[in-house]
């Protein structure tokens, strides 16, 4: 009877989280085909992830794909590296949203964060957001390169203060990504402003038992309530292939980026 219980729970987390995955794939060697069949992936016999994540060029074929259905498509700017050039981040994300982005997922200088210069990243986000208007802009704050709790949450009340609608962890391209430590932090930061800001998990999630783990977290700091797509998503690439292991009862295991 605990089996089938724990089976029955793992089967209903795995169904929540099918609905929290941006859909990932941001490689240097994306193809039209491969962005094909990450659209085709996007939807499952068991429902649709609420988005995808491509490259801005690939963002007009994913219209054309995704046309008849709800899922919406992110892509990246100012990607990976979060320069300090505003003009060009803000072309790119200007770029984005006329090639059809419904989000926007834009990488904060971080590095004048590191470097106590946070009048340039404020910029930044509010001129981005500006833009996007009533598209969503997430910031990709880097949690993993910013290292200590005081960065992480400087970094989290800039993009917030400015007009993010989402506060980001990684770009899923340094050493350390996604970690509860600094998903605490930014949740923290996100319920000392309201709690109407949205939280992404991105890189390094791969596992339902891992992404159980963010959704503990998330509703102790936030509640239950928030954990929806309209405030809370992973983004991920292999995530997806653990959850429908799980709710088809398989064990097979699919080639993945590993974002």
């Amino acid at each position: 009877m605990a089996t089938i219980r724990k089976k029955s729970q793992n089967t209903e987390i795995a169904q929540k989280i099918l609905g929290l995955i941006d859909l990932t794939s941001l490689n240097a060697n994306d193809t039209k085909e491969n962005i094909k069949n990450l659209c085709e992936s996007a939807v499952t016999a068991n429902g649709c992830v609420p988005a995808i994540c491509i490259y801005s060029h690939f963002v007009p074929i994913a219209v054309k794909l995704l046309k008849k259905s709800d899922i919406k498509i992110a892509t990246v700017t100012n990607f990976p590296h979060g320069m300090p050039d505003i003009e060009l981040a803000l072309f790119e994300t200007k770029l984005a949203i006329e090639r059809g982005s419904d989000e926007v997922d834009i990488v904060l200088p971080y590095h004048q964060i590191i470097n106590g210069k946070t009048n340039l990243a404020g910029k930044m986000i509010k001129k981005a957001k500006k833009i996007c208007g009533k598209k969503t802009l997430k910031v990709i704050i880097e949690s993993g390169e910013l290292k200590t709790s005081k960065l992480i949450e400087e970094a989290s009340i800039i993009s917030i203060e400015n007009g993010a609608d989402f506060i980001k962890t990684s770009t899923g391209k340094v050493a350390t990504n996604a970690t509860l430590e600094a998903t605490e932090i930014m949740l923290q930061v996100i319920k000392q402003h309201g709690g109407e800001c949205g939280f992404k998990a991105a890189g390094g999630v791969k596992t339902v038992a891992q992404a159980a783990k963010y959704l503990e977290l998330t509703q102790k700091i936030l509640g239950e309530s928030y954990i929806n797509s309209h405030t809370f998503r992973f983004g991920a690439s292999s995530l997806l292939n653990d959850v429908l292991n799980i709710l088809n009862g398989t064990t097979h295991k699919t080639s993945a980026s590993g974002y």
